[in-house]
């Protein structure tokens, strides 16, 4: 699971080496909590256990940081 650099915060943003077939997009997780957006456009695919408010501050933190979420994708899926 490769992990994106540089983005600052209790987040981690990665992706599946499997999913690489699919939609460009990025897993977040903090603590036990988990979700997936999609990136073009900025869509919630899946939630597990972020509340609402924390949701939109993660896609806050991807609008900010979508240059490197979107090289990182393309550096590991190709």
């Amino acid at each position: 699971m490769p992990t994106v650099k540089n983005i600052p915060g209790t987040y981690r943003f990665f992706f599946y080496s499997f999913d690489c077939n699919e939609p460009i997009h990025v897993h977040v997780q903090r603590e036990k909590m988990t979700c997936k957006f999609w990136l073009e456009p900025i869509a919630l695919s899946k939630n597990s256990r972020f509340s609402p408010r924390e949701l939109n501050r993660v896609r806050r933190i991807i609008q900010d940081n979508m240059e490197i979420i979107i090289e990182a994708w393309y550096e590991h899926c190709g």
